[in-house]
């Protein structure tokens, strides 16, 4: 089940944890503790900034980006994770439904690869 983030403490909590960047739009994600919320939910958030362009562009951008995570983090995204999806000026507004949905499925994956220790 997908949740909303509201709070700008768990948008910046997200921001200093992995990352994965795609052409349409960043996606930053982190593994909650269990003591922060309901460890059964998915939580996402979604931010444009002024970058992306005005208010119309900026709410289409996030229009775009809550329909590709409605598609695919309510299957592909892990419970007692928060993803918080970043859009790209002039690029997530005007890419292709489908190229969308397909970057965020790589970037969940890239997310959740675990990473080389450095020695």
């Amino acid at each position: 089940m997908l949740a909303t983030l509201t709070r700008r403490a768990d948008f910046l909590a997200a921001s200093r944890a992995g990352r994965a960047g795609t052409s349409g739009f960043l996606l930053q994600a982190r593994k909650r503790k269990d003591t922060e919320a309901d460890p059964t939910l998915v939580r996402v958030g979604f931010t444009c900034s002024r970058k992306v362009g005005n208010a119309v562009a900026r709410n289409r951008a996030k229009r775009r980006l809550r329909e590709i995570a409605r598609a695919v983090l309510s299957t592909e995204g892990r419970p007692g994770w928060d993803y918080v999806l970043v859009g790209r000026a002039n690029v997530t507004a005007e890419r292709p439904y489908d190229d969308l949905v397909q970057d965020l499925r790589e970037a969940v994956d890239r997310v959740h690869k675990p990473r080389p220790r450095k020695p």
